[in-house]
């Protein structure tokens, strides 16, 4: 009962703070979910800037109050963008969440990745568990941008080891998505388990969720575990009550749900839908 009062305690200063900051988010993200991203940022309350040009990018993180790199369409320009705004993020000492997409997949991706890691401060590494167990060198089984389905079979406290272990590697908080979703600063862990499977049968709602915490994180830039918590939480809630909304395979009406939800969603509803476990 103390842990559900404190997470709930910590969660409503997380909404509250991003009501009174209205955070600007800086996307360098996946043009296939670019729109996707942006709505929902503006549905939770932050205000998007989608900008990759390397002419550009330091000018943009200046003013904004969090930055996500997202590598879904990853290229050799778009990695020294993404660096460039990384090092001024950390500057500015604002939130640099990043999202591996297919880490491991390909060689690009992958080094891609440890070049940002090798120079740039993340707070928040948020992907599916191959992505994150990928991190551990030797210890991935990839099948493109999905989970393996070795993956699959892992439980909770498999993928809350495999995070920790990859939190204090990089020293951050890791998200990672899946039918259970795990939280963790390498100490603290939240499990989540919200969500409905049908969410998978749209493009984006992985790379919505990185939208999400640039919203949650440029607000909540002293707490970035609870921060990280109720954005992912957030997405599993919404996405959950969406796909109850629908009476049959209406994906297009999933995703719209969705975002409605997300726009609409009062805390004390999002609280007793939330279904987690806190350690």
């Amino acid at each position: 009962m103390e842990n559900k009062i404190h997470l709930q305690d910590k969660l409503e200063k997380v909404r509250k703070n991003i009501e009174e900051n209205k955070p600007l988010v800086h996307n360098i993200t996946n043009y296939v979910t670019v729109n996707d991203c942006a709505n929902i940022q503006l549905a939770f309350g932050g205000s998007p800037i989608m900008a990759d040009s390397i002419l550009e990018v330091e000018e943009v993180v200046s003013v904004c109050s969090s930055l996500v790199i997202n590598i879904g369409t990853i290229n050799e320009r778009t990695i020294e963008s993404m660096i460039r705004a990384g090092e001024m993020a950390n500057l500015k000492e604002i939130p640099v969440i990043l999202d591996p997409v297919g880490y491991g997949f390909t060689k690009l991706r992958t080094d891609g990745v440890d070049e940002i890691l090798s120079k740039v401060k993340i707070s928040v590494i948020k992907g599916n568990i191959s992505e994150i167990k990928g991190l551990l060198k030797g210890n991935n089984d990839i099948n493109g941008v999905d989970v393996s389905a070795g993956d699959k079979e892992l439980t909770k406290e498999d993928i809350f080891e495999i995070a920790k272990k990859v939190s204090k590697i990089h020293n951050c908080v890791v998200a990672v998505t899946s039918k259970i979703d795990v939280v963790t600063d390498g100490e603290r862990v939240v499990y989540l388990s919200n969500g409905n499977h049908v969410m998978s049968d749209i493009t984006g709602t992985g790379c919505m969720i990185s939208a999400l915490l640039g919203v949650s994180l440029g607000g909540n830039k002293e707490n970035i575990f609870m921060g990280t918590t109720y954005g992912v939480g957030i997405m599993g809630v919404c996405g959950e009550m969406a796909a109850k909304d629908m009476e049959k395979r209406e994906l297009s009406k999933l995703k719209n749900n969705i975002l409605d939800k997300i726009g609409s969603i009062k805390f004390e509803e999002f609280m007793e839908v939330l279904n987690y476990e806190y350690k």
